[in-house]
């Protein structure tokens, strides 16, 4: 019995939530068990949960108000549980709810009816750092921080809140866990009440008690205080210069870690130009070496390849704007079959070199040259280097010098898929690739960016067709033939399963396995995002989306893209901070400047004054810029009922037709023409013009019959000419191919565009009951386009459509479409 009673007792660490409920013993007794049947229901649906009770690492104990989760897996697990309990309790705010987090000792007992239960420090501490807390609070003992801090994902939820006392004169050490969504970020009373009662008693006149140490203390304050009177100007010019610099207010030197990077672009001393390619593949080389080191946060090239002129960079600036500890610069230069790398290793934070090396080799150890300075970095930097992360440093993409040239200037290519008219680029860079393959048929890196750029072409409609799918399936398997293993063909996989069949979860499993080799990929997690985006699964797209601004913080499409999804979810200020991040990044980029920052207040109150100064500032700057904003400059006019501007606005429009941003759909140039002339009644006119654009579209759809945004195109079209049973037919037909179900993102544009076939055919009912759907979806229709667009004046008047426009106040975004 005694051994039994040892086995008992036998301490263990375990990871503790405790949750009550605040204001608990006010309510009724029906109130009260209602309200914790509610909580309970909440807890039990958490994956985390469900996850670890299957697996016996999960102890549920019922404290009355509330309960006590004692998870005995990972330390993360009570914090995972935490933000699925705050996040499905946004849509409870009835129920309002605290949490207190510690890990410490437990020990199993038996209760009174001779069940087997769980105490011990452990839990006590638990309750002690919950009861601190008011509604809304996630409090985490000290302890835990600091653990969680040694992870980039938990280091932005940790505010720290200092020392309080408890109960029996306990002491804990607080902090605050909260981040823009979950938490409360406001400092608990019992916190606030604590250090009010210090500051007091601090100002007692008990001059006796002053010891000698206290008074040299006071003076070694004073002469700080003296110190900081006299430079506080030039400390405070000096944090607002990097303040003003920095990509965003999440890069605070607080929160930079040791052990991160950005290799920035390597000088070309060589005589030749031509050699600034060659140099620029050193570089990408070993920056793509570093960036499969787990331990590392590493920038990806997009953001680092803006600072190529050496001579005007400020490393400190670029270490904060970067959110980088140290940067690596070097040189290159190349003659005859000889080459000289220099890399020099410095301390963004203080300028220090910490490390500096030359290399004189033979042209062909080029790619040994890079992969000892991807080794050593890693080393300086302290980095744990597994055998895999081992091999893949000393990997060489190829051997071929002439082939990894033509892979760099393909992939330059490739980077401009976003620009207009950038069709004929992509198929030059495919037979850039297609010729580094016939150099080197080992090449799979080649092979996976054939493949991508195949499915740029398919999903952006250049060439929607599944010959086009089917090249970028004979590429993909030849890279997976050559290195299955491989995390950038996981990647490839996962972007083919997406955007070739939109199987977000066989897209889901590869991303994870790529993940593994992969993890400072900003593609990755941009990609991840994107298909949370289509799911529905809206914390994790922000999650992702949030990691890849991270990781690449000047890469003006990530900007836009997180910017687009913090605006659909109705988070105006965080996108608004996104766009503007991108304005700055890129002053003349017409899009970010239009169709993205002064938009938002047209789409969100129904104000067009931005948007309309905005593009009078294009307008302005000329012909060529003003093509770029030609869409929005007709919505513009059309939304402030102006048909002079409308019909200026249409001059503008290419002769190739437009791409609408949103919803990434490419419109003929009559469509405009035609729209232009039905919202100002010219009737003659409308069906001259959409006759006109049926033409393309029905010939544009006859290629692509899968193709859901080009039956959407030909509905709308037939509206406008007012052939109904098939338009009616196909914009349903669009609606089937891409329902809300299928893509949450998208699926709203073609649900909108319904709406409007059944608007200009006379259907109100039908229309109304299209919108409804449309307005409650994030990246759907907006209160701006409901109020002002001529497009629905078919509507105005019906109860039903005015109490949707109110409905909308100030509630939806705009999104875009990766």
């Amino acid at each position: 019995m005694a051994d039994e009673q040892k086995t008992n007792l036998r301490l263990e660490i375990a990871h503790v939530l405790f949750i009550d409920i605040v204001g608990y013993s006010k309510l009724s007794t029906d109130e009260q068990s209602e309200t914790l049947h509610e909580l309970n229901a909440i807890v039990r649906r958490t994956e985390t949960a469900q996850t670890a009770e299957a697996a016996g690492q999960l102890v549920f104990l019922p404290t009355g108000d509330g309960m006590a989760l004692v998870f005995t897996g990972s330390e993360e697990d009570p914090v995972e549980c935490a933000l699925e309990i705050a996040q499905a309790l946004r849509a409870k705010p009835s129920l309002p709810v605290r949490m207190g987090i510690h890990s410490g000792p437990v020990h199993h007992v038996a209760d009174v009816n001779q069940r087997e239960n769980i105490a011990g420090a452990g839990i006590n501490v638990a309750q002690r750092i919950m009861d601190c807390g008011d509604a809304g609070h996630i409090l985490v003992s000290k302890r835990v921080a600091d653990d969680l801090a040694q992870s980039r994902r938990w280091q932005p939820y940790l505010h720290d809140l200092g020392d309080v006392e408890v109960k029996h004169g306990d002491i804990v050490s607080l902090v605050n866990f909260y981040a823009d969504v979950v938490g409360n970020p406001a400092p608990p009373a019992k916190i606030k009440g604590a250090k009010a009662t210090a500051s007091s008693l601090g100002a007692s006149p008990q001059r006796s008690r002053i010891s000698i140490p206290l008074l040299i203390g006071g003076f070694l304050l004073f002469c700080l205080a003296v110190v900081a009177i006299i430079f506080a100007p030039a400390i405070l010019k000096e944090a607002r210069s990097r303040s003003a610099t920095s990509a965003s207010p999440a890069l605070s030197s607080a929160v930079i870690p040791e052990k991160s990077i950005a290799v920035l672009p390597f000088e070309n001393l060589s005589e030749s130009k031509e050699n600034a390619f060659f140099a620029d593949g050193v570089q990408d080389e070993i920056l793509t070496a570093l960036a499969k080191v787990a331990d590392l946060k590493v920038i990806s090239r997009t953001s680092v390849m803006q600072y190529r002129n050496a001579g005007a960079r400020n490393l400190r600036e670029i270490g904060q704007q970067l959110g980088v500890a140290h940067v690596l610069e070097g040189s290159v230069q190349r003659a005859a079959n000889k080459i000289r790398v220099n890399a020099q290793l410095i301390d963004a934070r203080d300028d220090a070199h910490l490390w500096a090396q030359t290399y004189d080799r033979d042209l062909a150890d080029v790619f040994a040259i890079q992969s000892e300075i991807a080794q050593t970095i890693a080393e300086q930097l302290k980095a744990h280097l597994s055998p895999t992360e081992k091999a893949a440093i000393a990997e060489a993409p190829t051997k071929d010098l002439v082939a990894n040239d033509l892979f760099r200037r393909a992939r330059v290519l490739d980077d401009q898929v976003n620009d207009p008219g950038s069709g004929p680029g992509l198929l030059q860079g495919i037979s850039l690739l297609e010729e580094a393959v016939r150099r080197d048929p080992n090449f799979y890196l080649a092979y996976c960016l054939i493949c991508e750029i195949n499915l740029d072409i398919y999903w952006g409609g250049f060439d929607h067709t599944p010959g086009r799918r089917d090249q970028a399936l004979a590429a993909l398997k030849q890279a997976e033939r050559i290195n299955p293993d491989a995390g950038e063909v996981h990647m490839q996989k996962a972007d083919y399963a997406y955007h070739g069949f939109r199987d977000y979860e066989a897209a889901r499993t590869e991303l994870e396995l790529a993940r593994k080799s992969l993890p400072n990929s900003s593609r990755l997690f941009v990609l991840a995002g994107a298909v949370d985006r289509r799911q529905a699964r809206w914390d994790d797209a922000l999650r992702n989306f949030d990691r890849a601004v991270e990781l690449d913080p000047r890469d003006l499409n990530i900007l836009q893209e997180t910017g687009s999804t913090y605006g659909a979810l109705h988070r105006i200020a965080q996108a608004t901070q996104l766009f503007q991040q991108a304005v700055n990044l890129s002053p003349k980029d017409p899009f970010t400047r239009v169709a993205l920052l002064a938009s938002l207040p047209y789409l969100e109150r129904a104000d067009t004054d931005p948007l309309r100064a905005e593009l009078n500032k294009i307008l302005a700057e000329g012909k060529d810029a003003a093509s770029h904003i030609a869409v929005f400059s007709v919505q513009c006019a059309l939304a402030e009922h102006d048909h002079a501007a409308a019909l200026r606005a249409l001059d503008l429009i290419p002769a190739e037709g437009t791409v609408d941003s949103r919803y990434d759909i490419s419109w003929p140039r009559d469509w405009h023409v035609g729209l232009v002339a039905h919202c100002f009644k010219d009737n003659d006119a409308a069906k001259k013009a959409f006759a006109s654009a049926r033409t393309a579209a029905a010939k544009n759809l006859s290629n692509q019959p899968d193709y859901a945004a080009a039956w959407a195109i030909l509905g709308a079209i037939d509206a406008g000419l007012g052939r109904k049973d098939e338009a009616i037919a196909e914009g349903k037909r669009a609606c089937e191919l891409l329902p809300l179900s299928k893509d949450a993102w998208d699926g709203a544009g073609l649900v909108s565009y319904l709406a409007l076939i059944y608007t200009w055919l006379g259907e109100k009912d039908l229309a109304l009951e299209q919108l409804a759907i449309a307005a409650k979806a994030p990246n759907g229709i907006t209160y701006g386009e409901l109020k002002l667009d001529p497009t629905w004046d078919a509507l105005r008047g019906d109860p039903r459509f005015e109490k949707l426009v109110t409905s909308l106040t100030s509630n939806k975004s705009v999104g875009s479409n990766p």
